[in-house]
């Protein structure tokens, strides 16, 4: 029997997998990037979570997009790289992900 939280859940994270009936079709890649922050040394745990917060958010989001676009119904992403960029022009900073995932139908 599947779950109200299976049936309503696209992104699985990691050690989460999803439903046992799920056929895996592919690997997938995205990219995101989080909202951009002054690249400041004050308040810098701050405005990393702030990014970090920022960042899977918006990798979750484009992730849905895939599978819809693919055809898809779940994805499991299994692998992330997430690395800090500054714009030392602007003085900005931000974090970029590069996100692996499994689409499954």
């Amino acid at each position: 029997m599947v779950s109200a939280q299976e049936l309503s859940q696209i992104v699985y994270w990691h050690r989460e997998l999803p439903p046992m009936q799920a056929d895996p079709v592919g690997e997938r890649t995205i990219e995101a990037d989080s909202v951009r922050v002054p690249g400041t040394i004050d308040h810098r745990y701050e405005l990393w979570d702030r990014c970090k917060t920022d960042l899977m958010a918006r990798a979750a989001y484009r992730v849905e997009q895939e599978v819809a676009r693919l055809g898809g119904r779940y994805a499991h992403v299994f692998d992330e790289r997430i690395e800090p960029k500054h714009d030392f022009v602007s003085g900005e900073a931000w974090l970029h992900g590069r996100f692996n995932f499994t689409l499954y139908r």
